[in-house]
């Protein structure tokens, strides 16, 4: 009977044991989660910065593209005006005014389509560094999350083996001594 009872004793201690390791293991699984979600967290609002850098390098692209264009236009419109002066033709009256005129007017045009599209660019890189941020933020929730369901599962298995202790302590000493018997006679 002693034997049968050293064995039950060290199969209870062990399956705690086995409850209390599953338990610290789950804790660090969750804290190991946490610290990867923040890694990646890190990593999201890094590439949300070079979005935003990308941003401000297309404006600044833009802007030069747009000024180097406004200086081209008005090169090839004061090109026209000699080659009109050249044919003795008056560049401020009639045809030559109109060509001119119409060539200032595509060359704005075109002027404002390069700094449209290179707020449209901007445009993109920003939503694509807000979309990081936010995913970094929920990336970060979600380790907070999984550390929570860590220390969850760890008190939960602590719990275990403390019931598994009790209930197999009161089995034994029901078995060994007739717990059950002296209060009532249940069993």
């Amino acid at each position: 009977m002693a034997a049968f009872t050293a064995l039950a004793v060290a199969g209870l201690a062990l399956s705690a044991y086995g409850q209390i390791r599953a338990g610290q293991a789950a804790k660090r699984q969750g804290e190991a989660g946490k610290r990867a979600a923040e890694s990646e967290a890190q990593l999201a609002e890094y590439n949300a910065a070079v979005a935003d850098l990308q941003a401000q390098d297309a404006v600044a692209r833009g802007g030069q593209e747009e000024s180097k264009f406004r200086t081209n236009v008005r090169t090839m419109i004061g090109s026209q005006r000699a080659g009109f002066a050249g044919s003795n033709v008056d560049v401020a009256y009639g045809s030559a005014v109109d060509v001119q005129t119409d060539a200032a007017f595509l060359g704005e045009l075109d002027a404002l389509t390069i700094r449209t599209n290179a707020a449209r660019e901007a445009w993109g890189y920003q939503v694509q560094g807000e979309d990081l941020r936010r995913r970094a933020e929920i990336t970060r929730k979600e380790g907070v999350m999984a550390a929570e369901a860590g220390r969850a599962q760890a008190g939960s298995a602590y719990w275990g083996a403390a019931g598994t202790l009790l209930t197999g302590t009161s089995s034994l000493l029901e078995t060994r001594y007739g717990y059950g018997r002296i209060y009532g006679g249940r069993r």
